[in-house]
């Protein structure tokens, strides 16, 4: 007996290393399923969200001649890094010649490439982004809901009516609370492998709302026949006035587009052959040109319609016009897309506090109601709840829309999805110090630290002064 003991060791210990190469987060191992489709549905959830809304504005602040061509380069700049950090997905282990690790979230990749001091800095602007777009999305989601009822209001009422004006009576706090409750049931679907369903449903209906928002923004102006705005956009009181806005504007388009954050995420449930690295390139290309597409559609025509009306949530400056079904439909169609987003975004979050604490040892069984008896993940129960409240409690304090998602998108773009993406595929690509190509990705992430700092900056301005005011 000894002796077979001895004899299955060896293979044991070799079984054992082998898997923690392979899987180097002990966590179990997952059938990969995902395709080109799947990856764009994650993708087009992640992305269009609450930003497409406030482009329109965006626009507005930078003109006919930046708006447009500021989004096409956060697009550019998008399908450059997300190609950069889909090559990094695979590594060869530094311990174990010729086997690999799949890095299956964007903190391992830094800890693997970066080592675990970066790990640490790095974590701090991932917990800011993924924390911040909760707030963003949850902000979206209320005030979609409270023009929702606002519309109807204004229907039977008539335009105008001051019945109206506080839709009902009913704050954007009420409708806060009511989008949270509904993440807090959400957030418990146990990681991204688990909600491909939830995802393409997100997607549809982004596709929707996008797709409604720019007819609504061409049809006001081709029943007006007037596309207003001018080449430098909306003129303020001074100077210093218009330098802070067109920051925040800045800040507003680059939310809007990277999924850095979650690309790894994405990429981990790809099947293979081929590579998953060209699939995630493909589906990411393919994703960032529909995406661009609508959004030049929504923050052009939204801008030519309104001109220097142009509110800063593009759907609410139709409140007044027919058809309301329409404008509910696209309101709707908003919120249920942000409870997907709002997830694509919280379940790294959630998977790093657990995979941290250890989250698997709490499970329990416990009986319920009418479902009978349940195992129930104690540490999963109460870490997501108390961060869907903590987000929700935020955007109640903080509720300057345009704001905060200059602030998010510009604070946390340059670090998350610029240079960490560029340090890492240097080190994996191992390309050469002063070379040309070596010298083209510093030159590019230079200049997109530039443009941030500049958005940052205008952005914690309109946070912080809407505040004191």
């Amino acid at each position: 007996m000894g002796e077979e003991e001895g004899d299955h060791r060896p293979t044991e210990a070799l079984l054992q290393k082998l898997s923690e190469s392979y899987n180097s987060s002990q966590e179990r191992l997952v059938q990969r399923t995902g395709t080109v489709w799947t990856a764009m549905a994650h993708i087009v959830t992640a992305v269009i969200g609450s930003g497409v809304l406030s482009l329109a504005w965006s626009v507005a602040q930078l003109g006919w001649v930046g708006g447009p061509a500021a989004i096409v380069f956060f697009a550019g700049v998008t399908v450059v890094q997300s190609s950069l950090l889909a090559d990094c997905y695979i590594s060869g282990d530094p311990d174990e010649r010729g086997a690999v690790v799949r890095n299956k979230s964007y903190v391992q990749a830094v800890r693997l490439y970066l080592g675990e001091k970066t790990r640490l800095f790095c974590g701090f602007f991932l917990s800011f982004s993924l924390f911040g777009s909760a707030v963003v999305y949850t902000l979206t989601s209320a005030t979609s809901m409270r023009a929702i009822q606002k519309a109807n209001c204004y229907h039977s009422e008539g335009q105008g009516a001051v019945a109206c004006s506080a839709a009902g009576g009913r704050s954007d706090v009420y409708y806060m609370v009511l989008f949270g409750l509904g993440q807090a049931l959400l957030s418990q679907i146990p990681d991204f492998h688990n909600m491909a369903w939830l995802s393409v449903f997100a997607a549809v209906m982004s596709f929707s709302y996008s797709f409604i928002g720019f007819g609504l923004g061409a049809a006001k102006v081709i029943e007006t026949g007037v596309i207003k705005g001018g080449i430098g956009g909306i003129a303020l009181a001074s100077p210093t006035q218009k330098v802070w806005r067109v920051a925040q504007a800045l800040g507003d388009i680059a939310f809007a587009y990277p999924f850095s954050l979650v690309l790894l995420e994405i990429e981990d449930t790809l099947r293979s052959p081929p590579a998953e690295s060209e699939t995630m390139k493909a589906a990411s290309r393919a994703s960032i040109a529909v995406t661009t597409f609508f959004y030049l559609g929504c923050g052009c025509f939204g801008y030519a319609a309104f001109g220097d009306a142009t509110p800063g949530n593009l759907l609410t400056g139709f409140g007044f016009y027919e058809p309301y079904w329409l404008i509910d439909l696209a309101n709707l169609c908003v919120v249920l897309h942000l409870l997907g987003g709002y997830q694509v975004y919280s379940q790294p979050a959630f998977a790093l506090a657990e995979r941290q604490f250890g989250a698997d040892a709490s499970s329990i069984d416990i009986a319920m109601p009418l479902f009978g008896r349940r195992r129930v993940n104690v540490f999963r129960l109460c870490y997501r709840t108390a961060y869907v409240a903590a987000a929700t409690a935020v955007a109640v304090w903080f509720p300057y829309f345009n704001e905060v998602v200059g602030l998010i998108g510009a604070f946390g773009f340059w670090p998350l999805a610029i240079h960490f993406p560029v340090e890492m595929y240097l080190a994996q690509a191992k390309v050469a110090p002063w070379t040309a190509r070596w010298l083209a990705i510093r030159a590019f992430s230079a200049a997109c630290l530039i443009v941030c700092a500049f958005a940052s900056l205008g952005s914690a301005v309109g946070v912080f002064g809407s505040k004191r005011s």
